[in-house]
């Protein structure tokens, strides 16, 4: 007798996933629904299922990102809101950046779900939700970072009379929300463009695969409406901060020298600028992660309508969505380094923090006026 003739066993041997009877690799999308296979890109069931361990991998990987997210946008959001002295116009603009970042990551779970479930599980109304969100926060972001450069601008070459009033701030705050809402509803409703699935089929965008004419006029609209020019604005208005701070500095060494005097800049003059001077770096630094992150995404789906399909395979395309969402995380802790009227409203409330920041002297608040009076005699 045979005792590892396994024949007559009647126990049930588990199918291997990639398993049949000629170990044929399993395409994406052989999990999902009929009904839902029509929103899908045929482009992306031409490729084989990534292994569950990647699957499992980014679900994780968008957990750690969602709790550095929430915690430190919510922080900011916090912070600027309830401390009277960050209520300023200009730090309208930031906590609104704050909130896409927020909003960006609220979708998270929609993507931790699928990634857990190695697919397309949260079906088509949860691709719609999560490509909705990522539409209003993604695109809201980039004119928010433009406007915020346009705000340092204002503040940094026209002091005396370039400082927004907070009703200024709100009227551009809700044109902000009137010029992202079209290129989210639109594709949304599918009345031009549609979402669909992207990648490992756990995320969501607008579809920039489909091969017709509408959908490239769509594509290259909506390229131009939230990338082209956002960071043309970005571009502009700090590239005329760094010319504007040189020529200023080259204006007071010159003056300085003809005066035989050392610096024409007194202690509290110096701090007000070294303040202002690090708001507009942590201003710079944020707009740079947003140009960084965008970028390749912004490229990514200018090749999948014009260019070569065969350069997106899923893996490639889950990149840009990671940095997105990396950068969402970033923001907010640039301004915990950068600002020092939030680190010291964030020393104050949470001192467990143990942030070391020294208060800025009450007279450089009074500079604009401490310098004009003589001019008024």
């Amino acid at each position: 007798m045979n005792f590892f003739d396994r024949s007559n066993l009647s126990l049930p041997i588990a199918e291997a996933r990639i398993g049949g009877a000629d170990h044929a690799p399993k395409m994406l999308g052989w999990n999902v629904a009929p009904e839902d296979l029509k929103q899908i890109p045929e482009h992306w069931l031409s490729y084989e299922e990534p292994e569950a361990s990647l699957h499992y991998l980014l679900g994780l990987l968008y957990i750690a990102f969602t709790f550095c997210s929430l915690t430190g946008n919510g922080l900011v959001i916090w912070v600027f809101t309830a401390a009277k002295s960050l209520r300023t116009p200009s730090n309208v603009f930031i906590v609104n950046l704050a909130i896409c970042d927020f909003v960006m990551m609220v979708k998270t779970p929609i993507f931790i779900y699928n990634s857990f479930h190695r697919g397309f599980a949260s079906g088509i109304m949860g691709c719609k939700i999560f490509a909705l969100l990522g539409s209003f926060s993604g695109i809201g972001a980039g004119i928010t970072n433009a406007c915020i450069a346009y705000d340092r601008y204002n503040t940094i070459a026209r002091p005396m009379d370039g400082r927004l009033s907070m009703t200024k701030a709100f009227v551009i705050l809700f044109l902000i929300w009137g010029y992202t809402s079209p290129w989210a509803i639109v594709p949304f409703l599918e009345l031009w463009g549609r979402f669909v699935p992207e990648g490992f089929l756990t995320s969501c965008t607008f579809d920039y695969l489909t091969d017709t004419f509408d959908n490239h006029m769509f594509v290259g609209t909506i390229f131009t409406f939230s990338y082209v020019i956002p960071m043309s604005l970005i571009i502009y208005y700090y590239s005329q901060i760094v010319s504007h701070v040189v020529a200023h500095e080259k204006a007071l060494r010159d003056q300085a020298k003809k005066m035989n005097v050392e610096s024409l800049r007194s202690n509290v003059d110096h701090q007000k600028a070294s303040v202002e001077i690090r708001i507009a770096k942590a201003a710079i630094t944020v707009c740079f992660l947003f140009v960084a992150s965008w970028t390749p995404y912004a490229v990514l789906a200018l090749i999948g309508a014009f260019g070569d399909k065969s350069l997106l395979t899923p893996a490639v395309t889950m990149i840009p969505a990671c940095t997105c969402k990396f950068v969402a995380c970033i923001d907010p802790w640039v301004y915990a380094i950068s600002h020092p009227k939030y680190r010291l409203e964030l020393q104050n409330r949470l001192p467990w923090l143990a942030i070391n920041e020294k208060p800025v002297e009450t007279a450089s608040t009074n500079t604009e006026m401490t310098t004009q009076a003589p001019a008024t005699t």
